[in-house]
């Protein structure tokens, strides 16, 4: 990853103290929230590896781990919310923090389509400034990604720091495989993959960078 020097937080963002003690509780609860949900999807990739490696093919098998398709997002409000479409029909004053309490059990469930507050996307886009709808910033656009190729990939445990999107697994792939992009498919012809192929970087960390505009899909 590239070097960032580290920013504090902004103003507009107010810190865990700042917030009131009635809060607190639906706010430790938004997170929670969140956390299972990301141990769920965990366990059955981990499933899917499991399956891989027990069929003896997992160390041949190219896999594209994308953490996230953007960075923590921010509208969820300053206090969060249990339903974010409250807010988007103007009715955000509603979600007082008494109501937010009387709602705390149900966060996560299938009567609630809550969201965290702006304090937790700040701090789950550290090192990172700001959140997804702050496209100055690289907090709501960066990702990371893991990719594991044991038998394709002669580097083990390093980090790549080229920019890359995800209009480029497609063309990896191709690479990866030695197939040719297609121009037809069920004869419908194909536009041209834009993206660029990442194999060029797997075993040269210090490979230059073949992104050279937004058309190719670099995010500037």
């Amino acid at each position: 990853m590239q070097q960032h020097r580290r920013r504090s937080r902004h103003k507009e963002i107010p810190a865990w103290d700042e917030m009131p003690d009635a809060l607190k509780p639906v706010l430790r609860r938004q997170m929670e929230v969140y956390a299972g949900f990301l141990e769920y999807p965990d366990h059955h990739i981990g499933r899917l590896l499991d399956s891989l490696e027990r069929l003896n093919i997992l160390d041949d098998t190219l896999v594209h781990y994308i953490i996230g398709d953007n960075g923590a997002s921010a509208e969820g409000t300053l206090n969060g919310t249990y339903n974010e479409m409250l807010n988007f029909n103007g009715m955000g004053a509603l979600e007082t923090p008494e109501f937010l309490m009387n709602r705390i059990d149900k966060f996560g469930g299938t009567d609630a389509y809550n969201h965290y507050a702006v304090g937790w996307a700040h701090a789950m886009n550290t090192p990172y400034q700001w959140t997804k709808q702050v496209a100055s910033r690289w907090g709501g656009t960066r990702n990371g990604a893991i990719i594991h190729w044991p038998k394709g990939i002669e580097a083990q445990g390093e980090i790549r720091s080229q920019f890359h999107h995800v209009i480029d697994i497609a063309p990896t792939i191709l690479e990866a495989a030695g197939l040719p992009e297609p121009l037809s498919v069920n004869g419908v012809q194909q536009k041209p993959i834009k993206g660029v192929s990442m194999l060029y970087a797997f075993d040269d960390s210090k490979a230059a960078e073949r992104h050279h505009d937004v058309g190719d899909g670099l995010l500037l």
